[in-house]
């Protein structure tokens, strides 16, 4: 008799919410947490799928508590979009003591040729959450739109 194992929750899902968007994010380690949260914002502006990786940029942000970590992380990411106009579709991240340093893969917007869902305005702090979760990480950010 073989046993079924459940099946892993996804990466990201979309959370709504009344007048902004978020995301649950989830990874194994903290890297990872913050890799698929980068990749869950982006999917409320963009499909990724049609986003190349031309582009590459290095973000490294340090706090002390790690939900701070999380937001300002996506701020910075946020930041290089509003700036430079580069939307991202993967990312490489580290996370050790308070110190997020990764890179960000992708390109600059298309707009004939990406399909843009929405412009995010900013990392929101309201219900805000980043927790250990069945040996792994889980965080709930909400977002500006």
């Amino acid at each position: 008799m073989s046993r079924r194992l459940p099946a892993a929750p996804p990466p990201f899902e979309i959370l709504e919410h009344t007048a902004d968007a978020g995301i649950i994010a989830r990874g194994d380690t903290l890297p990872e947490l913050f890799a698929h949260a980068a990749e869950g914002m982006y999917a409320l502006m963009v499909d990724a799928t049609g986003v190349r990786e031309i582009d590459v940029r290095t973000v490294s942000v340090r706090r002390d508590d790690v939900a701070r970590l999380l937001t300002d992380w996506l701020l910075e990411l946020l930041l290089l979009t509003e700036t430079e106009g580069l939307l991202f579709r993967r990312f490489e991240v580290a996370v050790e003591d308070g110190l997020v340093r990764g890179q960000a893969f992708g390109e600059r917007i298309d707009r004939a040729r990406h399909e843009l869902r929405g412009d995010i305005k900013g990392v929101t702090r309201h219900l805000l959450e980043v927790r250990r979760e069945d040996g792994g990480y889980r965080a709930r950010v909400l977002f500006d739109m």
